[in-house]
């Protein structure tokens, strides 16, 4: 259990900070939400394997994913963020 907490942590933190630097712009989030973004990209890599390839049928759809998915996926919650972000802070 905690190889897996260290894991996650780890594989987030290179994650997120991938996904910072593939995607344009300033974001202003510190190392903890980074490490937060891989994660979250994380399983958001791993919900579109197994729709994409429907591999790993038996742990079901909400499943952590490998380096790749994990950078897919943050890279594309950075983007829905920066579009939340942008739209409240117009008002």
């Amino acid at each position: 259990m905690l190889g897996l907490i260290i894991s996650l942590l780890i594989i987030g933190l290179i994650a997120g900070a991938i996904a910072r630097l593939l995607v344009p712009g300033r974001q202003d989030i510190g190392i903890g939400m980074t490490i937060v973004l891989g994660i979250v990209g994380s399983f958001i890599g791993g919900f579109l394997g197994y729709l994409i390839f429907h591999k790993d049928g038996d742990e079901g759809f909400f499943q952590p994913s490998g380096i790749i998915g994990s950078v897919i996926g943050a890279v594309i919650a950075l983007l829905i963020w920066q579009r939340v972000g942008n739209r409240s802070a117009v008002r």
